[in-house]
């Protein structure tokens, strides 16, 4: 059987936010750590990111300096001309792309870089390591905008 995302996933994330805060306040962590690699797995075999790319037409990742360095040499530039051409200092001092969608976002929502993205956007939506339950805020945040953190949070729900 088929997964379908409810139609309106959003609106239910939004409305299920103080839920979340309030389960993730409380889980077990390592009952919720043990359920973290399974859920992580079935939601990437049901929710397919090609057709949704939230995160990468609505937010950046951290370019840290490995990632400048990685992406600039498969660029052919040099890291300042990489820094000046795509990237921006944010509120916290952080590197992150000056527009949105992501530069490297193709119309097919194809990563040009994918195999050299940002170590953030490798890890990205952070449903299979503890990051879920140490950072709450931008879990919550997540959920907000990508279908695969809502999956999980749901999951877990149900599980609690």
């Amino acid at each position: 059987m088929d997964y379908q995302l409810p139609i309106h996933w959003e609106k239910k994330s939004a409305e299920h936010q103080k839920q979340y805060k309030n389960y993730l306040q409380r889980a077990d962590k390592n009952k919720v750590l043990k359920l973290l690699p399974d859920l992580h797995e079935e939601a990437f075999e049901k929710i397919d990111c090609l057709k949704c790319a939230n995160c990468c037409k609505k937010f950046s990742p951290r370019f840290k300096t490995p990632d400048i360095k990685r992406i600039s040499r498969l660029l052919k530039m040099k890291e300042g001309d990489f820094i000046e051409t795509y990237l921006r200092l944010d509120e916290d001092g952080d590197y992150v792309t000056q527009s949105h969608p992501c530069p490297f976002l193709g119309e097919d929502n194809f990563c040009s870089i994918y195999d050299n993205r940002p170590s953030d956007c490798h890890r990205f939506p952070y449903t299979d390591e503890d990051v879920i339950l140490k950072r709450q805020p931008l879990t919550l945040k997540n959920s907000s905008f990508c279908p695969i953190v809502y999956y999980v949070l749901e999951a877990l729900l149900k599980e609690a």
